[in-house]
């Protein structure tokens, strides 16, 4: 890419995280029902229709901060090193996560995290959003593990059942996080409640747990 163009895509990146910042921060403060996209893009000193070129719905500005993770669990898949099942390295992921006080884990007592949460959680049109990207990262996930799954229909269903616990992992991590709990306090529990669901996983899921070759 010339330096025209990797300009030009830096610009992009920074006014996607701009206007999602300044689009969470209005709705932590007034609330999302009393927040409109006119106010977002008003803040941010651009027309509606220059905000919907990057964002075609309002949930789509809280949701951004998760891009990031968006089929991350397929890449991880894919991305393992040789020798390293699919669970394995997905295990190893997550505790890793933990360990960084990643908030996807929900291991974070940040009040920033802690807020951000309660607002995505807690507003019905965004649980709705986040339900699609969770079938989005299940579908990713599926489609790497294809063969070693057995075919396409135990793909998706063991897709489900990982990323299923992944989730359920996270939610109550934050739970704890909610009720006041420290995350460095909480962190050898989390961890051990990880290591335990996976090893549930691999004990239901055996063909995912086998050592096999990397396909990246």
């Amino acid at each position: 890419m010339d330096d025209v163009g990797g300009l030009r895509e830096r610009k992009k990146r920074q006014m996607y995280q701009r206007l999602s910042d300044t689009a969470i921060g209005l709705f932590l403060e007034k609330g999302y029902e009393q927040v409109t996209v006119a106010d977002v893009a008003a803040a941010v000193d651009i027309s509606k229709p220059t905000l919907f070129r990057y964002f075609p719905t309002k949930e789509d500005l809280v949701l951004h901060r998760l891009a990031d993770h968006e089929g991350e669990a397929g890449r991880v898949v894919a991305h393992r090193p040789a020798g390293c099942s699919p669970l394995e390295a997905l295990r190893r992921h997550f505790l890793d996560g933990l360990a960084r006080r990643d908030p996807v884990t929900g291991l974070n007592d940040e009040a920033e995290v802690l807020a951000f949460h309660r607002l995505l959680y807690g507003t019905p049109s965004l649980v709705a959003r986040l339900h699609a990207h969770v079938e989005r990262n299940e579908a990713a996930l599926a489609d790497v593990l294809g063969s070693e799954a057995g075919g396409v229909v135990r793909a998706r269903l063991a897709a489900g059942q990982i990323v299923a616990v992944q989730r359920v992992l996270a939610q109550e991590n934050w739970r704890h996080m909610t009720v006041g709990r420290s995350a460095d306090a909480f962190y050898p529990e989390a961890v051990a409640v990880a290591r335990s669901a996976f090893a549930q996983l691999e004990a239901g899921l055996p063909h995912l747990a086998r050592p096999s070759k990397a396909t990246g």
